[in-house]
């Protein structure tokens, strides 16, 4: 991906614009990141007003989307769903019919519903809208409980944060794991949140600190390789099993398995990515407990194999390995083979009962 066009029209919202202008626009060449082609268009260049009513000038008309490789639709008010131009709707179906992607953040899934790319597809937008997304189009599979839905080379978000999450979901399979991370460090956010996360989250501040599951969660990330259940980590967190799953699906919007699934993928990169470590070993470092579980999924959650994700990711820069990791003594089990560790039982990550067989 190296050219990336950002559609804005009358009544575009400027903090999910900008979102757009900061994964995509800046250049972090001094990061060893490469930059993109980035380019705001509108069907008439000139004054665009935002919707909070102060405008922009946009120099560049919609003919450079046609040929980018990532067009961003802007969210839009919602008196502009049922009536949006024809020219913005032909340079979404025709960057779908190129295989380019197209990523919306909240309600610009209605522009891009309204192309008609997304009929018998599953896509998302902001909960307040999912209902009435349903109703205008009825043979799209609107899910409103998640943060951001890829089908295809199609990804629509919900609103605002969760606009960035999409737009670090799409650049860590193009630029991978480690160089993602880095760009979310730049931003200061987490890189992790999935896009199964649910949008909702009933308590997303812990109500007191001596509540707070962030040292949990961060004795999970170092324990990854481990065979955890929610039984051990609620002793961690001095709660009963079933209260530390109801008090982390609230506060986290994902269930302990869903979210350590999620971060043993991510370990998994960036082994492949910054280390020579083999397929067994990897599977083990981050809790798969063999080649052919990780193999699994990551076929199922990225739709490549290891070996595939590490030719197109390995890091050639000196700088950015890491040195191989050394076996504790808790590793002895671990043989060549790189099976019969604590973990080598865990089936599916994404399978509560066999990641955290203690789930209530």
């Amino acid at each position: 991906m190296k050219t990336v066009a950002c559609i804005v029209t009358d009544g575009f919202a400027p903090f999910e614009f900008g979102v757009a202008c900061e994964a995509f626009g800046l250049d972090r060449s001094d990061d060893g990141i490469p930059n993109f082609d980035f380019r705001v268009v509108t069907p008439d260049p000139g004054v665009v007003q935002s919707k909070m009513g102060f405008s922009i000038n946009v120099d560049a008309d919609l003919s450079f989307a046609y040929e980018a490789d990532l067009v961003v639709v802007s969210p839009v008010p919602h008196q502009y769903w049922g009536s949006v131009d024809d020219r913005v709707l032909d340079v979404i179906r025709a960057a779908v019919a190129r295989d380019a992607w197209v990523l919306s953040v909240c309600s610009g899934s209605f522009v891009v519903a309204a192309s008609g790319v997304l009929d018998g597809r599953r896509a998302t937008t902001h909960w307040m809208y999912a209902q009435k997304m349903k109703e205008m189009y009825p043979s799209i599979d609107v899910d409103p409980d998640v943060l951001y839905v890829q089908d295809g080379r199609i990804i629509t978000s919900a609103g605002t944060a969760a606009g960035l999450d999409a737009c670090l979901h799409l650049l860590r399979q193009e630029l991978g794991a480690e160089l993602t991370n880095i760009i979310a460090r730049r931003m200061v956010v987490p890189p992790q949140r999935d896009g199964g996360q649910a949008q909702f989250i009933a308590n997303p501040l812990p109500a007191t600190t001596s509540l707070s599951l962030a040292p949990v969660t961060d004795w999970m990330l170092d324990n990854l390789r481990l065979d955890l259940t929610v039984d051990q980590l609620a002793s961690k967190a001095h709660m009963s099993p079933r209260t530390f799953a109801r008090r982390f699906k609230a506060d986290y919007g994902a269930t302990p398995a869903a979210w350590l699934a999620r971060q043993r993928i991510i370990h998994a990169q960036r082994l492949l990515e910054k280390t020579d470590l083999g397929l067994d070993r990897i599977a083990y470092e981050s809790g798969f407990g063999s080649a052919a579980v990780l193999r699994q999924n990551f076929a199922r959650v990225l739709g490549t194999t290891p070996t595939g994700y590490r030719s197109r990711f390995t890091c050639h820069l000196d700088e950015m390995r890491v040195p191989t990791p050394t076996p504790h003594a808790a590793d002895a089990s671990f043989g060549a083979s790189g099976r019969g560790g604590p973990a080598s039982a865990s089936a599916e990550a994404g399978d509560e009962a066999s990641v955290l067989v203690s789930v209530a």
